[in-house]
């Protein structure tokens, strides 16, 4: 931005628009994406509870399933909010401090659940390729330093991210084109060289993202490997276990894949695709992973209908 001297000065606030081309819909657009918000958060809190509660299930798969739920509520939360707050109330300033914060927030949780995922590729493998080192090789206090680790790679990879982005000047527009802030979409605004922001944003990308997914496409064609040579049965029961986080896999990575090229591909900057993406990418993921879990996990189903079951029971006069 540009002060009254005609000089470079930093950033004191930013302007979030919500949905470009789209601001006479938002408001009543809000509630179909306020409902998504509750449903993934009652279905994220109610996998956490159900995992707490039986200590039948107080097993790495589920452990690292526990993770990732929480992930996913704390990633929705870091934006609905504020996203409800435009679509509903107008309130499209935001501060740079929180600017960073939620930028912090969201970049950070998104390289956690990253690792996670990777965490569960590795407890699946190990399950099914090496059954009888399972219960020795994550044990509970091992899977604990798993979750410890994730979020310290989440953490430190971040970190330098707000830092650069403080530094620079921004002489230009402070209008962001998303919902939320983005460090793609901040750092387009600066009106210094922002090569360093790009070099480090795409290590970021490779070391994580790119690694973890390569690593779990080794683990799952270990296992497919494995899986082939056992009996028909033992097949279906191995594939049982693994379609719901392939699945997980899937429904995270895709978005982020597909948001990344759409940032690095689409030039117009009044283009609401990006924004439908980054949106997709952070709802969809909480919302949807529940219900794969749900429906194809017996153990998970079968504890969710006996949870019903219960509270109709004690809604009954």
């Amino acid at each position: 931005m540009v002060d009254p001297s005609g000089n470079e000065s930093s950033a004191t606030y930013f302007i979030l628009i919500g949905l470009p081309g789209l601001e006479e819909a938002q408001f009543w657009l809000a509630f179909p994406l306020c409902s998504l918000y509750f449903i993934a958060v009652l279905g994220n809190l109610t996998i956490i509870y159900i995992v707490r509660t039986e200590h039948s299930l107080h097993e790495p798969m589920y452990i690292f399933l526990c993770m990732l739920s929480g992930l996913d509520v704390l990633i929705s939360t870091s934006s609905m909010p504020k996203m409800m707050a435009i679509f509903w109330f107008n309130s499209t300033t935001i501060q740079f401090d929180a600017c960073l914060l939620q930028m912090f927030a969201i970049h950070s949780l998104s390289g956690m659940e990253s690792t996670v995922l990777l965490a569960m590729a590795f407890d699946r493998y190990v399950a099914i390729c090496h059954p009888l080192r399972h219960a020795t090789v994550l044990t509970l206090p091992r899977v604990t330093k798993i979750g410890m680790a994730a979020v310290v790679r989440g953490v430190a990879l971040m970190a330098p991210l707000p830092f650069f982005i403080k530094h620079l000047p921004f002489c230009r527009s402070n209008i962001l084109s998303h919902s939320y802030c983005l460090h793609q979409d901040v750092m387009k605004l600066a009106c210094a060289d922002i090569r360093v922001n790009i070099i480090y944003g795409l290590i970021v990308i490779i070391s994580a993202i790119g690694l973890d997914s390569l690593l779990i496409s080794l683990s799952y064609l270990l296992i497919l490997k494995t899986v082939l040579g056992l009996t028909h049965e033992a097949q279906a029961k191995a594939f049982g276990t693994c379609i719901s986080h392939v699945c997980a896999v899937f429904i995270f990575y895709v978005p982020f894949i597909g948001l990344s090229m759409v940032h690095r591909f689409d030039k117009r900057h009044d283009s609401l695709l990006p924004v439908i993406m980054a949106n997709t990418y952070l709802l969809v993921p909480p919302v949807l992973n529940p219900i794969v879990y749900g429906v194809k996990t017996k153990e998970i189903r079968q504890r969710i209908l006996r949870l019903l079951h219960v509270t109709t029971h004690t809604s009954d006069p």
